[in-house]
């Protein structure tokens, strides 16, 4: 396959699913970020699956992208779905998952080609994010969910000791993403992945909605003994999309855990996973009420406990009892 991958002239097309709800500010530099990474080697098809925007964004795609794929979601598909419908609206050699506040940094998307080429035996690949400020964002990658991991959730620890390697499993320390690395989860604001492999995959779980998915995928992967991994030459930067800010998102990112402790965990470690999760939440409403730090946030995944423990699909009504939260990614 390497071989094949540096023959002279050959070009490998590469569908690029943009998932876009309420995104028509973010739209046109993702978009034109994408068509600017085409080169001699790599070919974006681009496909955005608009999940029934209210804010013109389709109409933006289809009046001044006409060469990208629109698909018209019917409603508020939320992410996988959406993420499965422009995948199979594609038919490039590899699909990336690239959120619509996102722009690839020039070379990335060949950096990122260039590596599955090479490695096809990692399977996910992941990349860099760099924020607006220049400073790297942890969150194109994390580490595994466990019962470790959840303990120090429920205890403070990981907040206490941010990123410690040991007490804050997940944030995988102080890593920045800098070298080329294997972990446990690729985020889904920015993920390829061998079509072939895709398939086999199965796309993404879609009985989760948002959050969690990413996750979901990147731990099937590793069960069939792929290998994600990051190319820290792969660099985007990303705006971290306002919409998802705030008490919209918390209850949702609850939701996704729950999702996955409940569809992937046997038991007892289910009844356990979710016991620490919903004590860690207790813990931080608890001191969001008496400092007024984080109140919001946190009071408002306590108040809701009941629908994101029970997980997708019954913590979809989530959305319904609060602000609708941005779908470009699981992260």
């Amino acid at each position: 396959m390497t071989a094949a991958a540096r023959a002279p002239g050959r070009v490998v097309t590469v569908s690029v699913v943009v998932v876009s709800y309420e995104s028509a500010a973010d739209l046109p530099a993702c978009l034109d970020s994408i068509d600017a990474s085409a080169s001699a080697m790599v070919r974006p098809q681009v496909v955005v699956v608009d999940n029934a925007s209210s804010d013109g964004s389709a109409e933006l795609v289809e009046s001044r992208y006409p060469e990208v794929r629109l698909v018209r979601a019917p409603g508020n598909l939320g992410f996988a779905r959406a993420v499965n419908l422009g995948a199979a609206a594609a038919d490039g050699e590899f699909v990336l998952l690239l959120n619509p506040d996102a722009t690839l940094r020039p070379g990335a998307l060949e950096a990122l080609v260039s590596f599955a080429l090479d490695r096809p035996e990692h399977g996910l690949y992941g990349g860099r994010v760099v924020l607006p400020d220049g400073t790297n964002d942890p969150s194109s990658c994390w580490g595994e969910m466990s019962l470790w991991s959840l303990a120090c959730f429920a205890t403070g620890l990981s907040t206490l000791l941010a990123r410690n390697r040991w007490f804050d499993p997940e944030s995988l320390g102080r890593w920045e993403r800098d070298s080329v690395r294997e972990v446990p989860v690729i985020t889904g604001c920015l993920l390829l992945v061998q079509r072939a492999e895709w398939e086999a995959l199965g796309g993404m779980d879609e009985t989760f909605w948002l959050y969690g998915e990413d996750a979901d995928l990147s731990r099937s992967a590793r069960r069939k003994g792929l290998r994600p991994v990051v190319v820290p030459e792969a660099e985007i930067w990303h705006t971290k999309g306002a919409s998802s800010a705030g008490s919209s998102k918390m209850p949702l990112v609850m939701a996704g855990r729950a999702t996955l402790i409940r569809r992937r965990w046997r038991r007892p470690a289910q009844a356990l996973g979710l016991a620490l999760l919903t004590a860690g939440a207790a813990l931080r409403a608890a001191i969001g009420r008496l400092t007024g730090r984080g109140a919001g946030d946190w009071l408002r995944v306590w108040e809701t406990r009941a629908l994101w423990r029970r997980g997708y699909p019954d913590a979809r009504r989530l959305v319904a009892a609060g602000p609708a939260a941005d779908q470009g990614s699981g992260q």
